[in-house]
């Protein structure tokens, strides 16, 4: 049941992407294009998002336990430190300079356009190496 779950909350994600118009490099770039053409629909969807949390979060909070789990999984770290804070400023730049963040590129995989797949296979050798670095 848990991986039912898994398929179908990514399934709603991509789709979500993909309805938001949020898999287009574009949008993120226009987005943080303040001073030129500037294109608000990345705050639409993050405002959507906020929402839909907020509005779910005082539910959630008063279940003991999720539905398909004992409990509720808390990070074990609560604290800032520089690793955390070094590879939020990697992901962001990585974000803004090309446009796409994991989940939208792979959504973006279906497509099959050389510069998604270029994307993923750097966040694949990203990820091996921070493996081989942390």
């Amino acid at each position: 049941m848990k991986a039912v779950s898994a398929m179908m909350a990514g399934l709603l994600f991509g789709a979500g992407l993909c309805i938001s118009g949020m898999t287009w490099p574009s949008r993120v770039v226009g987005f943080l294009d303040v001073a030129g053409a500037w294109d608000p629909s990345l705050a639409f969807v993050m405002l959507g998002a906020v929402g839909t949390y907020a509005a779910s979060g005082y539910w959630i909070r008063r279940r003991g336990a999720p539905l398909l789990a004992s409990s509720f999984e808390r990070p074990a770290a609560s604290t800032l430190d520089l690793r955390l804070l070094g590879g939020s400023a990697i992901f962001g730049v990585g974000w803004g300079l090309s446009g796409y963040c994991p989940g939208p590129a792979i959504v973006s995989i279906a497509a099959l356009a050389p510069v998604t797949l270029v994307f993923m296979v750097a966040v694949i050798v990203g990820m091996l190496a921070a493996k081989r670095i942390v």
